[in-house]
C-alpha cells in the first residue's frame, strides 16, 4: 500500500509567524526585514535541530539587542503563530484513511513545542507515525531526517509521496527516490493524488 508523509508547519496547520511581528512591528517592510536577517530561517532551523529556544533567544538578544523584546515574542508568543488547521486538510486525511493510504509525518519542529501543538489541533493527532527533527538533531532538506523516518517505519522510498510546501524540502524527497508534491492547497494536493 502506498504511504504518503506529511509536513505539518503549512500543510496541515498554519504557521505564520509574520501574524504575530506585523501586530509588533506594525509595519509589513520591517516585519520581513525582522524575519529575514534578525529571526532568519537558519535561526529558527537551530532550533528546530533541538537546540534550547532560551540559548538562541539569548545568543540573538546579544547580537542585536536593540530587537531584544522582537526576539523574545518568538518563544513566548509562539501558539499564537499556529493559527488553525490548513483548509480542507481534515476532510482530506480523513479520505485517505478511509482509503488505506499509510500516513506518515516528517516535520522540522522544536521538540520544546511540538507536543503542545498535537495537544491542541486535533488534525496532527490524526498522523501517529511521524519523525519531528527537534528529537533527531536534523533538520530537512537533511536526507538524513529522510532516512529516519524510512528505517523507524521500514518503508522503501520508492513507495512513498512526500507533501512539503517547501520545495527545497521535495527536491530532497526526490532524491532519495520518492515522489515529491510541492503543497499549495488541499484542492490541488487532492488532483495530484488522484483522489
Amino acid at each position: 500500500m502506498h504511504n504518503i508523509i506529511f509536513d505539518f508547519g503549512n500543510v496541515l496547520v498554519k504557521w505564520e509567524p509574520e501574524r504575530v511581528y506585523g501586530e509588533y512591528f506594525g509595519d509589513e517592510a520591517k516585519t520581513w526585514w525582522f524575519l529575514r536577517h534578525v529571526a532568519d530561517n537558519d535561526w529558527r532551523l537551530r532550533i528546530d535541530a533541538g537546540e534550547s529556544q532560551n540559548a538562541c533567544i539569548a545568543e540573538l538578544q546579544s547580537k542585536f539587542p536593540e530587537y531584544s523584546e522582537a526576539i523574545a515574542i518568538y518563544r513566548d508568543r509562539w501558539r499564537e503563530m499556529l493559527t488553525g488547521e490548513m483548509p480542507g486538510m481534515r476532510q482530506l486525511l480523513h479520505e485517505l484513511q478511509t482509503a488505506n493510504y499509510h500516513l506518515y509525518g516528517l516535520t522540522n519542529w522544536s521538540m520544546e513545542t511540538f507536543p503542545e501543538a498535537r495537544e491542541h489541533f486535533g488534525i496532527l493527532q490524526m498522523i501517529d507515525r511521524y519523525v519531528v527533527s527537534g528529537a533527531e538533531g536534523l533538520v530537512k532538506p537533511d536526507h538524513r531526517l529522510f532516512q529516519v523516518l524510512l528505517d523507524r517505519y521500514g518503508l522503501k522510498a520508492t513507495e512513498c509521496t512526500f507533501v512539503d510546501d517547501n520545495a527545497v524540502n521535495v527536491e530532497a524527497a526526490r532524491e532519495l527516490g520518492m515522489t515529491g508534491i510541492v503543497f499549495s492547497n488541499a484542492e490541488n494536493l487532492r488532483k495530484e493524488l488522484a483522489l
